[in-house]
């Protein structure tokens, strides 16, 4: 969901899918496609037989012309042969991005639709309890797998080990160290960069390293260049000698390679759904949505908002309470610590926390701003001795931010945005950064589940405005169930 770097696959026509470069990397692959097919059988056999059970338990069906014996396979057969007419193993997809998830739905819902009104034209006496059960299951089922697989390959590449693919990044110096560094920035996405070519005029007669990437050749030899380092993947990025004509005619040298062809343009920070190729003269033209403040989804947005808030606040009464009462014989001061921070379109609002620092933290901050371990606008110290003991604990597990659902409730604060900044904070923005204002700050965002407090100041800005430009009602989703894992692990939480 936030990666910085648009990389468009130029596909090439009937490329065989055999004798590919990186024969240890295509065979992780193909381990991993293996791990995926057992994992959706397995899934599914274990749904359909949970949809026989739940449906008819020890009673024997009746009233169908096909007994279950031969239904059920079918079933199963049909569910897999559907899974791979929507190429939910398509390695293009795999690993990365929402694109999996949704065509593994697709297949399920397309394939209940189909047996649907088959069924009603056939008039074939199939219990509709008994499939609704198997595709509710299933379909749940296979999402899991699949993010179970998926967080499992992250790890393994976060190792430097798993399947990835082997990247030639092609283009001028600083281009491509700029894409090299954006890729490296999330390795868990499978892009492991080998070698680099660079224009002509710029290749030395001895070796030569951009930062610790090979160059490995010129725009002259590119195919020969990614078959030397075993890449499976060439990336162009910008340059001014790799024109329309020279890039199509590289595509065309590495038709029947096996060598895939990705292009990165220069527009970075959009996500998919903003973006529409669109051929126009035989050029492939990127439209780009602008990107929306108002309107329907955001009044939807704040609707869902308040109402998880009302629901949390209910269900997380007795736990407030318990808090209040650790700070309170913990430390003297108020239980409740507030603090003036600055909203959508500049206007400023109290935000709501529990107190974790002695009374006169602010008085104390000037003693310690030589100390600071960060960099940027924000003040952080990892073993900060303004800190009280319980609020060590309620900082490790974010349970501070709790009180924060009452902004949200009153329309100050939104369950998923950028971090409510300070007015010291504001007042040092330049016009980039004061993008950020153009929503409400979060309760949690990207910043939250990428890091925390480890993260740079520049890489916490270009994930909150990564945020502002692309939200979705399902990337919030995803960001809250994110934040449980990230509480959890308690990374960057100091």
């Amino acid at each position: 969901m936030t990666s910085a770097t648009l990389l468009t696959p130029a596909r090439t026509p009937s490329r065989p899918r055999g004798d590919r470069p990186g024969p240890a990397a295509r065979a992780d692959e193909r381990a991993y496609i293996r791990l995926l097919a057992v994992l959706d059988t397995a899934v599914l056999a274990v749904a359909i037989l949970v949809g026989y059970v739940a449906r008819f338990g020890d009673e024997e069906p009746s009233g169908s012309e096909i007994p279950y014996v031969v239904v059920a396979p079918g079933l199963l057969l049909a569910w897999l042969i559907s899974l791979r007419a929507l190429r939910c193993y398509d390695d293009r997809v795999l690993g990365y991005g929402a694109d999996e998830y949704r065509r593994v739905s697709s297949a399920s819902l397309r394939l209940a639709g189909g047996i649907a009104i088959a069924g009603y034209i056939a008039d074939v006496g199939v219990s509709r309890g008994f499939l609704a059960i198997s595709f509710a299951v299933g379909t749940v089922g296979l999402e899991v797998a699949r993010f179970a697989a998926r967080k499992r390959l992250h790890r393994a590449r976060d190792r430097g080990a798993g399947w990835s693919r082997k990247v030639l990044v092609v283009g001028d110096t600083a281009h491509v160290l700029e894409l090299v560094h954006t890729l490296r920035r999330e390795p868990y996405a499978g892009y492991h960069v080998v070698g680099a070519c660079i224009p002509d005029a710029l290749l030395a007669p001895v070796p030569q390293r951009l930062g610790d990437v090979p160059v490995v050749g010129s725009f002259r030899g590119i195919p020969e260049a990614a078959t030397a380092i075993g890449a499976d993947t060439v990336a162009v990025t910008a340059s001014g000698e790799l024109t329309a004509t020279r890039l199509r005619r590289l595509g065309w040298q590495l038709e029947g390679t096996g060598v895939d062809l990705v292009v990165a343009p220069a527009l970075t920070d959009v996500a998919g759904p903003r973006i529409h190729t669109r051929p126009v003269a035989g050029l492939p033209l990127i439209h780009v949505e602008a990107p929306e403040f108002r309107g329907a989804r955001k009044l939807v947005k704040g609707l869902v908002d308040r109402s998880l808030s009302f629901v949390a606040l209910t269900l997380l009464l007795p736990v407030l309470v318990v808090i209040a009462l650790a700070i309170k014989l913990d430390s003297r001061g108020p239980v409740l610590f507030r603090q003036v921070r600055v909203g959508q379109g500049g206007e400023e609002f109290g935000v709501f926390k529990f107190r974790t620092m002695v009374v006169n933290a602010d008085a104390l901050l000037a003693e310690l701003a030589a100390r600071n371990e960060t960099d940027g606008l924000m003040f952080k110290m990892r073993d900060d001795p303004r800190v009280t003991r319980i609020g060590r604990l309620l900082r490790k597990w974010s349970l501070d931010e709790l009180p924060q659902l009452v902004n949200v409730l009153f329309g100050q604060m939104s369950l998923v945005g950028p971090r409510p900044p300070l007015p010291s904070e504001v007042a040092r923005y330049d016009g980039d950064v004061a993008r950020r204002l153009l929503v409400k700050p979060g309760m949690t965002g990207l910043w939250q589940v990428s890091g925390r407090s480890d993260l740079s100041w520049e890489d916490g800005i270009r994930l909150d405005l990564y945020y502002v430009e692309n939200w979705s009602l399902a990337a919030d989703l995803t960001i809250l169930w994110k934040t449980f894992g990230a509480v959890l692990n308690s990374r960057g939480a100091y």
